[in-house]
């Protein structure tokens, strides 16, 4: 079955920076575009970033661009999200997800946050 695995959140200060990671299982990773999505605290979830199967395209929110960096490693099945000049409104619990055949799989989220 498809499994999303995220982890390297934690506690940052402001200007700080994470990297995030996703490990996938049971499906063919180098054949989807994987989506990074971060949701916070009394706020709908958000589409933060996304790579094309072959990482040779990718996009990202406003809000992310320039501090934000999607990739991913098809011979480890993994997406990552490096995220530098983290700022307080970073703060989310963030998923990476994967649609198939028309079904959205996501992961158990991980919680980003950012304070002083």
């Amino acid at each position: 079955q498809v499994q999303l695995v995220e982890s390297g959140g934690g506690l940052v200060q402001p200007g700080g920076s994470l990297r995030l990671s996703c490990a996938a299982s049971g499906f063919m990773f180098s054949m989807y575009g994987m989506r990074w999505h971060r949701q916070a605290s009394g706020k709908e979830r958000e589409l933060v970033a996304f790579i094309f199967p072959t990482g040779g395209g990718v996009s990202y929110t406003d809000s992310v661009k320039g501090r934000f960096t999607i990739s991913r490693d098809n011979t480890r099945n993994t997406v990552y999200l490096q995220m530098n000049s983290l700022k307080p409104e970073d703060t989310a619990v963030y998923y990476c997800n994967v649609a198939i055949e028309g079904y959205d799989y996501w992961g158990q989220g991980t919680q980003v946050t950012v304070s002083s």
